[in-house]
């Protein structure tokens, strides 16, 4: 009779400190009240009129080829890459790599569209190579999928590394001892164990995409049909439509990112 009660006690989640409680509403409410603050103020009698506007409907349309694209781009490039940091020691080479994963993180949006001009862009270290097969990435339908791929990759290797660094390496050795190879290790055996953080990966990666600004703005530019996502709609509208921007920003996915520096571009964008 005593097991059942102790193992009813072991079930028992332990209660939260009371000194934790008030800040932790308090965080809820600083999220929630930007949400209240569109919800209020929005124009909710024009939604129609805004939905069926051509322009809104295309950068819809734009922001989820994308962000779509981009997702994509992030799962076939980071599961790989957090699988990798995940199985091999810890050294210098992967700090370095753990350091390049969380740069895109760190820097300003803005910031990372300017090394991604660095680097891609017609003058940049790679540019005149993909220009003589071509390609052009700048100011381009591509170059917008590029800028949210660099933002959105990190959410993916950073969060499927920690999937991959729990699995049991037991279950690798099983599967070798019973002759199968590596790749179908990882595909039959490793992949299904963490799927649901591979979701929950793909849902991070997505949203930040389809939410980016700055890269885009700076990397892409501001192009009607080829480059002018959501976000960047939503910050014209401000100067021209208020009204429009708050109704479109509440119609939009709730992970949506405010656009960071978006004052010190607003040439840029009026110019697009």
């Amino acid at each position: 009779m005593r097991r059942p009660a102790a193992r009813r006690r072991l079930r028992t989640r332990p209660r939260p400190p009371a000194a934790l409680l008030v800040p932790a509403a308090v965080a809820v409410l600083f999220l929630a009240m930007p949400l209240v603050g569109i919800a209020a103020r929005a124009p909710w009698s024009r939604l129609p009129h805004y939905l069926s506007d051509a322009a809104v409907l295309e950068a819809l349309r734009l922001s989820l080829v994308c962000s779509l694209s981009a997702l994509a781009l992030a799962l076939v490039l980071g599961v790989p890459l957090a699988w990798m940091l995940a199985r091999v020691p810890h050294s210098a080479a992967k700090t370095a790599v753990h350091a390049l994963v969380l740069l895109p993180m760190v820097l300003p949006p803005t910031v990372g569209g300017v090394a991604l001009l660095s680097a891609f862009g017609r003058r940049g270290v790679l540019g005149p190579l993909l220009e003589h097969f071509g390609v052009v990435l700048p100011f381009s339908t591509a170059g917008a999928v590029l800028a949210a791929t660099f933002v959105a990759l990190p959410f993916v290797v950073i969060t499927m590394e920690a999937a991959f660094a729990t699995v049991d390496p037991t279950v690798h050795e099983a599967a070798a001892t019973a002759g199968a190879s590596t790749w179908r290790t990882f595909r039959s055996v490793t992949l299904p164990i963490v799927a649901d953080t591979l979701v929950a990966a793909a849902v991070l990666a997505w949203c930040r995409a389809l939410g980016e600004f700055g890269a885009t703005l700076t990397f892409a530019g501001n192009l009607p049909g080829t480059t002018q996502t959501l976000p960047l709609k939503v910050y014209l509208l401000l100067t021209d439509d208020p009204d429009g921007a708050t109704v479109i920003a509440g119609r939009r996915c709730p992970c949506f990112h405010a656009p960071r520096g978006a004052r010190g571009h607003a040439s840029c964008a009026r110019a697009g």
